[in-house]
């Protein structure tokens, strides 16, 4: 089977005042599908840019990138926007609510932009809100009036109303406390069992270990592995929830008078961690 995310060779030149800054350099990285991958690395080492790239927001300067089996360089713009609107949710440190919205108003917006229906919008909504096990009487609240692990609940669900394969998550546990924290990995453990690959940036080595694998940014250079064979492995593995406890938004759901919230908190995973020496290769 084909990665869904394959990326060879790949460097960003940016070109500024004071000249010519390289900011990541040949990088070579795949994720399978359904996998749930962190990126870790020191400030200003490139993990931004390279999410940015991921996430078709912006482009290499040489190298390839093939997203779900798609050459990234051969879309048009239009292509890239379904895919960014279909393919990929994103999930952002600062929540980036509107405020002067309720949640299921925040969780329907992105479907606003490929005309979808109203009551269409609002189902998907719903389904979306129990996938991340928002208590029901919190969808008519605004933004504002939440704390920030329900915030944060919502950005995902936000990311998951159009039923993408892949999500992109830039610092999602940075603003919050640890136990707020582990409640929104909670929700990122069930969504890789329901399916979806998960890329994820953090400082957190304890977010970080939640991951199936982490890869090490340093420099704009992915740093090497060390020698799998002689890491010891955890000796308790995570129990994946059934894929079933995971509501499809495609699928019908309550509306949010009757809804009832079935999404089940699945305990915060211990799996096999590999870590990465820091330095350039």
């Amino acid at each position: 089977m084909r990665p869904v995310i394959d990326m060879q060779g790949i460097h960003r030149i940016f070109e500024t005042e004071a000249g010519f800054t390289h900011v990541l350099h040949n990088i070579c990285f795949t994720v399978e599908r359904g996998e749930f991958v962190a990126i870790t690395g020191p400030s200003g080492s490139g993990k931004s840019t390279l999410m940015n790239i991921l996430g078709c927001l912006d482009t290499p300067t040489s190298g390839t990138y093939r997203l779900a089996g798609l050459n990234v360089a051969e879309l048009t713009d239009n292509e890239l926007a379904e895919v960014r609107a279909t393919q990929i949710g994103f999930v952002f440190q600062s929540f980036n609510l509107l405020s002067r919205m309720t949640v299921l108003e925040n969780v329907m917006l992105p479907l606003a932009y490929i005309a979808h229906p109203r009551a269409d919008r609002e189902r998907r909504a719903v389904a979306a809100l129990q996938a991340v096990a928002l208590p029901v009487e919190r969808y008519d609240h605004r933004a504002n009036e939440l704390s920030g692990g329900q915030m944060q609940r919502v950005a995902i669900a936000r990311a998951l109303v159009n039923n993408p394969d892949i999500i992109l998550a830039d610092e999602p546990t940075g603003n919050l406390d640890s136990h707020t924290g582990e409640m929104v990995l909670e929700t990122f453990h069930r969504l890789k069992a329901a399916g979806k690959t998960i890329v994820l940036i953090t400082h957190d080595e304890h977010v970080a270990a939640s991951a199936d694998r982490t890869v090490r940014i340093v420099d704009g250079r992915i740093a090497p592995a060390p020698d799998v064979d002689r890491l010891q492995p955890s000796a308790v593995e995570y129990a994946a929830p059934s894929a079933s406890a995971i509501p499809d938004p495609a699928q019908p759901a309550p509306s949010p008078a009757h809804a009832t919230t079935t999404a089940v908190m699945a305990p915060l995973p211990v799996t096999r961690t590999i870590t990465y020496q820091g330095g350039r290769p």
